[in-house]
């Protein structure tokens, strides 16, 4: 693959296929601020996107349902690298946590998280902007794009439990029925999207890791790039987390990295949308499924190096995690190698 040159905006920025796939996703395709011949790995500072979303909802023909029914239109091509991931995922489970690592190569705007919920999970979406700075429009386009996403693997017929938006409805109830299937709320505590547990762990029968690895190389890759130009608070400490000991790791460490006090570094995360213990929370995760996908350590081994007590604490939170308890999941996921000379 060719080079690719690091970003040059600052602040929260949004990938252009995003943009260009919103204006083609209207009826104003082809028109507005966004430039055809971008390459896809340009970038638009969040306020040219804003600008974008403005003119699209100005047109005559735009509707209350605009947002709902672009996120619906989207193609994999919309999402850059992080679509075509997507198509190459496992199950609905893989493509959420690729989506919670990978979003902000398609905007910086907005955060995507994963959480269990006993029998069922739960895909989130909070934006990092500021209310007046984002339209309910587009969350909406974010919320159904995700769901379009979820049908790329699921298929067309597949529908989530429940749909859910943090902002008051504003046009008539049909369209939401129709475009996701399911009930939907508003005025909520969150903009989600609610999935049965035995549909995010389905696997598809035509899987090829190698593919999806491939994917997955080149979306780090572009992550680290994103990261190195102009690098947020939150994936700074994501950084620092991932060598750090977690077994005593602490907000200070990178707030020192950063030149910043613990206070200001609690309010830039905030402003982000996240928090040093939902950061730490998700480190652990990611160390804890490393650890049991790559060695043989007993689970009162692994605990303390995550920064658990012990071995109640660790299948505690793991199957808060994945919704599987750890041995569960070690056997699931270990080498073949390991099953067959019957070692892990």
């Amino acid at each position: 693959m060719s080079t690719v040159e690091p970003p040059t905006v600052t602040g929260p920025s949004v990938n252009a296929s995003y943009a260009l796939a919103v204006l083609s996703a209207t009826a104003e395709a082809g028109t507005g601020g966004a430039d055809s011949r971008a390459m896809p790995t340009d970038r638009l500072d969040y306020g040219e996107m804003r600008a974008l979303w403005d003119e699209v909802l100005a047109a005559r023909d735009a509707g209350p349902h605009t947002g709902l029914l672009v996120g619906d239109r989207m193609r994999p091509d919309g999402l850059h690298i992080l679509g075509h991931l997507i198509l190459t995922c496992a199950s609905l489970a893989d493509a959420a946590r690729a989506a919670e690592r990978y979003h902000p190569l398609v905007s910086q705007a907005g955060t995507v998280t994963l959480r269990r919920l006993g029998a069922a999970g739960r895909i989130c979406y909070r934006p990092t902007v500021g209310p007046p700075a984002m339209h309910p429009q587009q969350v909406e386009a974010v919320v159904s794009s995700m769901v379009r996403a979820a049908r790329w693997i699921a298929g067309d017929d597949w529908t989530p439990l429940a749909v859910s938006f943090a902002h008051p409805r504003a046009g008539a109830a049909e369209p939401y029925a129709r475009v996701f299937g399911c009930p939907v709320t508003f005025d909520a505590p969150e903009n989600a999207i609610t999935v049965a547990g035995e549909d995010l762990e389905r696997r598809r029968p035509l899987y090829d890791p190698a593919l999806n690895g491939l994917h997955r190389a080149y979306a780090d890759r572009l992550l680290h790039q994103l990261s190195a130009a102009a690098p947020t608070a939150a994936e700074s400490v994501r950084q620092w987390l991932e060598h750090a000991a977690l077994g005593d790791a602490g907000p200070e460490g990178p707030a020192r990295q950063l030149n910043l006090s613990v206070r200001t570094l609690r309010r830039a995360l905030h402003a982000e949308g996240t928090s040093w213990r939902a950061l730490l929370d998700t480190a652990r995760h990611g160390r804890a499924r490393r650890l049991l996908e790559t060695t043989a350590l007993p689970l009162d081994r692994i605990a303390p190096l995550i920064g658990l007590s012990g071995a109640t604490a660790l299948v505690r939170a793991f199957t808060r995690w994945e919704g599987m308890p750890p041995g569960a999941y070690r056997s699931r996921h270990r080498p073949a190698s390991q099953a067959r000379d019957g070692t892990g």
